[in-house]
């Protein structure tokens, strides 16, 4: 098969551009026992994909055809560590886990949807009726835009201007000034899903750290009651709303979703599932 120059000079662009992620990313050749030669794709295939995400093209979902398998995947190319390190079951683990947490942010499904409601995710692309712009007029260092909404946008609903502009300068898009760029793209989508995965923002660590087990709490977290597992995730991308709550009916979503994909990977999810005695950060 001869390649074409376009095609030879978008492969190089895309290599490059994750390259440059690699070298700023705080996780890059941090983790112990990575594994170079178990991709995604052997992990989570087309099939598997869309057998978990059942009804994200249905003409009821306002998102249809814009979260693609193959945008997925390409995304993940720019955060190796990402379902790759440690042991099969800690990456198969991981890999559901982060396909729950997105889904519960972008589910359309109800209590007697078909197929039950976690096979729902992926539904939306951005907010429904969001109370602001989310705009953090204190935060100096990331400032809003004028006439630009930070609202939940892509998998992880990425909101608020101080993640949307950190999100930009590592992606490189401008995501102060063209934050739509998220819920236009679906390869920018899931690449902002995937960065918010992957990067500590302290005093938070990463999710990918929690999910692998690298998760060393500080004293305030342990004050805090944050222990390791898949209820730490969910405290790390909304505990403020959700966590320190008895019986939350969000987080048992987030729950559902996490037990359902664990099964179809064949795997356990492991303890603490909730954060209902964790104080947020």
């Amino acid at each position: 098969m001869v390649l074409s120059l376009s095609s030879i000079v978008a492969s190089f662009s895309s290599f490059i551009f994750c390259f440059t992620i690699l070298l700023h990313s705080s996780s890059f050749g941090a983790e112990a026992r990575y594994s170079p030669i178990t991709p995604i794709s052997s992990l989570i295939s087309k099939s598997l994909f869309d057998s978990i995400f059942l009804h994200k093209d249905d003409s009821a979902c306002p998102a249809k055809n814009f979260y693609t398998y193959e945008s997925f995947i390409q995304a993940s190319k720019c955060f190796p560590a990402f379902g790759a390190t440690d042991s099969l079951t800690t990456r198969k683990r991981e890999i559901a886990a982060f396909l729950a947490q997105i889904s519960h942010e972008t589910t359309g499904g109800w209590a007697t949807a078909p197929d039950g409601p976690y096979a729902w995710g992926l539904c939306f692309k951005e907010e429904v009726s969001p109370q602001s712009d989310y705009c953090d007029s204190t935060n100096k260092e990331w400032p809003c835009y004028p006439g630009k909404s930070y609202k939940g946008r892509g998998p992880i609903q990425l909101s608020w201007n101080y993640n949307y502009g950190p999100a930009g300068k590592a992606l490189g898009f401008d995501g102060l000034r063209n934050p739509e760029i998220v819920t236009n793209s679906s390869l920018v989508a899931f690449r902002t899903s995937l960065w918010f995965w992957m990067t500590e923002r302290k005093p938070k660590p990463s999710c990918h750290s929690v999910m692998i087990g690298k998760y060393v709490p500080t004293q305030a977290d342990i004050a805090a009651n944050r222990t390791a597992g898949f209820g730490l995730v969910t405290n790390i991308i909304n505990g403020g709303l959700e966590c320190g709550l008895s019986d939350d009916g969000r987080v048992n979503d987030r729950i559902g979703y996490f037990e359902r994909y664990a099964g179809l990977f064949n795997v356990d999810t492991g303890p603490n599932l909730d954060c209902a005695y964790q104080k947020s950060f």
